[in-house]
């Protein structure tokens, strides 16, 4: 931030007096030539400028260029010379970079260098410096004693930049449907100066102040962020309008009602947005010092209110930004705006956001989605809530950003007087300058000398942490460079390498979740499993994916598992469901996110807390059910409510099954993934809530006596039954006034019946049997089953033995069932402790998908709703998928295509919410969608109205 002139005045007349003084020889500085950009028009000094410099014995060379403002001539006519070559100066100065190949060595510079922040693009340039003993003195360091800038082009670019909003503007509008006065205003480069612009500015005013705004726009509401030179500039140009401010506090109030004769602006500073994580309140000293104590509220105080955003604050590192990633996602989603009329054929606004004009330029800082400077050329871009970037049209989603970096040139007169007044004071300081002696020899002003950043070929000492930083940051390119060599990345591949998946089990569902994450160059992957075979399949169909033998089910794997998780950023677990608590753990020991498909278990929600404290996210039930089963209804749920209805009913039933063709079994059932939790899940417990009522199903096998008919495809013939706790659901999706609610499996009808032949054989029971010990004698499956009867002499007749099983079952199907399964033969077993673990070994080859079988998921929510017009209606909401015999299984891909795109999320920072969390929030939910209909999973609905 500048600070005032007048504040300087009496400093800079004591510098000026000593002026002829320190001038006893001539001297010779130089005007370089700006090359930097096409539309680079500025100069360090204007003709005025000059002409005091050359009073003052002082020759000035400028280099030629009929790009710059100012005609040569001008300057000719101030007694400056106008010549190529500048190596007779000591001292050059520019306003942008310059290329390497034209430094001139021991020469003193002044210009933006951009080497401060160790920009590794300007590295080349601060190495040339350095290297050609080259004195480097940088604007963006002159700063008085309290740290603030004194010679900058803030105060410019706020000019500039909202003029370009403003026309930018009128084209938004007028895509999205609404002729507005903004139209008159063109790009700020369009006007001969900035006094035209504002002229043109006022023009707009005048229509808005006759009312012929339209009124399906509503009140338009401009929020200034920062009270320094750029918000200042901002404000100047925006107060040509018919105008009105009010206090952060009265923002909501002015969208809401204000009148359409005038705009509304709302000067935001950090105290209005900016508070404690701990207590609340903010130290203006405190946040200095810890800005990583503080959060941001400005998406929930200031951004849901206002039309226009006009941001000119600095964002440091470890800062709160202003608005995020998931910020955005909230804001930029349609909604319904009460306080905006309709009317026929009115088109209604997207969102009250419309545009937002990042004078600050500083991708992923305080405005995180703004990944990506616009240009002059090309000044617009639409970022829509999903992060897609349009620069080819102004109707489509999202919000008009307008983030140029270079925004002063485009009022490059008033600009370069603007900037010469505030550098002339120091100029004398900086013309003693001899790059060829030390600074020792020097008598530099403070102001001057902190500016220093190079000399005599060595960084100074208040920039010495630059080559520090570089160490960092090369520390960081050889990590990823040796990271994607042991990969067998091409050296093209690894330069762009940036962030690390590690992927826990190599199962089916790995399949689609690699291929996801493999379309994005940038990330890398490692498959860690003990079946080391199936992640080298992997690593062989997708380049550049490392396999490694890991069995992350021993605790002697501790160490190992901690080694590839610490060089993780998100870990994707996709082993069984027991062993997530093990590796949340270890992610949060070292710092890195997780995501799992499964269940948030009890085990994993108290790791809550320690996982904020870390830093982290462990996202859970991102795959199908759970996972996509949740995003549809919350999806469905939240359009209902925001319309005004009342969820009364929510049942919901999912499943994976074989498709009809390949059904041929007793349990009409076949597994593409381990058979033992959808056995297990048979013998749970459920608990769900009809017509208001709570109905509880205890453990052990009565689960299956409480199967429906399931008829919403009348083409299938289905059955379901509840599953786990339904009533958890009625908070979580916010339908606390439903008076039913169940979510349950969806089976082929026969498969109950078949599941309670087991059970009651004892063929489910998950407690160790001294028949199964792995250690114990071999045994057949026709002597199992004899031992769970209780007979003593496995060579009874056969028939007899399927008397006793009619006995035990009380079915003539139960037989049907063991012989069709094998289960009376003498076939020998592979024990494996319990009957359900052995069962589960069996039958995952016994009834396993073959390549050549495809598979079905089935999804449907029936969900009642009262409207306020007193109509109820019954919802359907049909998810279908089949899968493909020759690509992905319809499981693996509504398991593995979610968990990619979470992960994804969470690597984008798109997902920033930390702890254990579940993909409830809109920004989450809405974009998993929108990815997942991209990949051909959609949804369809059905209707009934009462």
């Amino acid at each position: 931030m500048l600070i005032p002139q007048r504040g300087l005045a009496r400093n800079f007349a004591s510098l000026e007096t000593g002026w002829k003084r320190q001038f006893a020889s001539k001297r010779v500085i130089a005007i370089r030539r700006e090359d930097q950009s096409v539309w680079e028009r500025r100069a360090p000094f204007s003709p005025s400028h000059v002409r005091k410099l050359v009073k003052n014995g002082i020759k000035v060379i400028v280099q030629p260029s009929n790009r710059r403002a100012y005609p040569m001539q001008n300057y000719l006519n101030v007694g400056a010379v106008i010549q190529e070559d500048i190596s007779e100066a000591s001292v050059i100065f520019g306003v942008k970079q310059v290329p390497v190949q034209q430094l001139i060595p021991d020469k003193t510079y002044c210009l933006f260098s951009h080497t401060i922040k160790a920009q590794e693009s300007n590295m080349p340039l601060l190495d040339a410096i350095l290297d050609k003993r080259i004195r480097l003195i940088d604007y963006e360091k002159l700063m008085d004693e309290k740290g603030q800038r004194v010679v900058a082009f803030g105060k410019m670019a706020g000019i500039a930049g909202t003029v370009n909003i403003l026309h930018g503007m009128g084209l938004r509008l007028l895509a999205l449907g609404h002729h507005t006065p903004f139209m008159h205003i063109g790009p700020a480069h369009n006007y001969r100066n900035a006094s035209m612009a504002r002229q043109a500015v006022r023009d707009a005013g005048y229509e808005i102040a006759l009312g012929l705004m339209p009124k399906s726009i509503g009140p338009l509401t401009f929020v200034f962020t920062g009270s320094g030179n750029v918000s200042q500039g901002s404000q100047e140009v925006f107060q040509e309008l018919p105008h009105e401010y009010v206090a952060p506090e009265m923002l909501q109030k002015a969208a809401e009602h204000g009148s359409l004769s005038k705009v509304y602006a709302c000067e935001v500073r950090r105290r209005h947005y900016l508070e404690r994580r701990e207590g609340g309140g903010f130290d203006p000293v405190e946040y200095e010092e810890h800005p990583e104590r503080y959060v941001s509220t400005f998406s929930k105080k200031i951004a849901p209110y206002a039309s226009v955003i006009i941001n000119g604050i600095y964002w440091a590192v470890n800062s709160p930004k202003l608005l995020t990633i998931p910020d955005a996602k909230h804001l930029l989603r349609p909604a319904h705006t009460p306080w905006l009329p309709t009317s026929i054929g009115a088109p209604a606004l997207p969102h009250r956001m419309l545009a937002i004009c990042d004078i600050s330029a500083d991708p992923g800082g305080s405005i995180e989605f703004m990944n990506e400077c616009t240009t002059i050329d090309t000044p617009f871009c639409l970022y829509d809530a999903d992060r897609n970037k349009d620069t080819n049209s102004f109707s489509g989603p999202g919000v008009l950003v307008c983030s140029i970096d270079n925004m002063p040139t485009q009022i490059p007169r008033e600009s370069t007087d603007f900037f010469g007044d505030l550098l002339l004071p120091f100029t004398h300081n900086i013309i003693q300058s001899d790059a060829q002696k030390s600074l020792e020899d020097h008598d530099f002003n403070p102001v001057v000398y902190g500016a220093i950043i190079a000399s005599n070929g060595k960084l100074t000492a208040n920039f010495e942490y630059i080559r520090e930083l570089r160490k960092v940051q090369s520390c960081n390119r050889l990590d990823v460079v040796l990271f994607s060599r042991s990969r067998h990345k091409s050296s093209t591949e690894t330069s762009k390498m940036e962030k690390h998946v590690l992927i826990l089990g190599a199962g089916r569902v790995a399949s689609p979740l690699v291929e996801y994450l493999h379309r994005d160059k940038t990330i890398g992957i490692t498959i860690a499993c003990e079946n080391k075979s199936l992640g080298d399949n992997l690593a062989t169909a997708y380049s550049g994916i490392e396999s490694i033998y890991l069995n992350a089910a021993e605790s002697i794997s501790d160490s190992c598992l901690e080694k590839h998780i610490e060089k993780a950023d998100v870990v994707v677990s996709i082993l069984p469901a027991h062993l997530h608590p093990r590796i949340a753990k270890h992610c949060i020991a070292q710092k890195t996110h997780m995501v799992t498909a499964s269940y948030m278990s009890k085990e994993i929600k108290d790791l809550h807390q320690a996982a904020q404290n870390a830093g982290i996210t462990v996202l859970n039930e991102v795959g199908l059910d759970p996972g996509i089963d949740h995003l549809l209804a919350l999806e469905c749920i939240q359009e209902i409510q925001a319309l005004g209805g009342r969820v009364t009913s929510f049942e919901s039933f999912c499943g994976g099954l074989p498709a009809p063709e390949f059904s041929d079994n007793p349990l009409r059932y076949k597994f593409s993934w381990s058979p033992r939790g959808a056995l297990l899940n048979t013998l749970s417990a459920a608990r769900y809530l009809r017509k208001g009522q709570i109905v509880e199903i205890s453990e052990g096998g009565e689960l299956m006596r409480t199967t429906k008919s399931l008829d919403f495809l009348p083409g299938f013939s289905l059955e379901g039954f509840p599953n786990r706790d339904s009533t958890s659901y009625a908070k979580l999706y916010g339908i606390e006034d439903a008076n039913t609610i169940l979510r349950g499996t969806i089976r082929y009808t026969g498969f109950s019946q078949s599941a309670r032949t087991l059970q009651a054989l004892g063929l489910l029971d998950p407690e160790p049997h001294p028949s199964v010990h792995s250690q114990g004698p071999e045994i057949t499956w026709r002597q199992l089953v004899c031992t769970l009867l209780g007979l003593e002499d496995s060579n009874i007749f056969y028939d007899n033995l399927k008397n006793k099983i009619l006995e035990r079952t009380g079915s003539d199907y139960a037989v049907d069932v063991v012989e069709e399964l094998g289960l009376l033969e003498d076939q020998s077993v592979i024990k494996c402790g319990s009957p359900l673990d052995t069962l589960t070994h069996y039958l995952s080859f016994k009834l396993a998908l073959e390549k050549h079988e495809r598979d079905l998921v089935i999804l449907r929510h029936d969900i009642g709703i009262n409207w306020p017009d007193n109509k109820k209606e019954l919802r359907g909401v049909n998810f279908v998928v089949y899968g493909e015999t020759d690509n992905h299984s319809a499981m693996a891909k509504t398991v593995g295509y979610p968990t990619a795109i979470a992960t994804k999320m969470i690597l984008d920072g798109e997902i920033q919410e930390r702890g254990s969390i579940l993909p409830f929030a809109p920004e989450v939910y809405r974009t998993m969608l929108q990815r997942l209909r991209a990949e051909g999973l959609t949804s369809s609905e059905t209707s009934k109205i009462y």
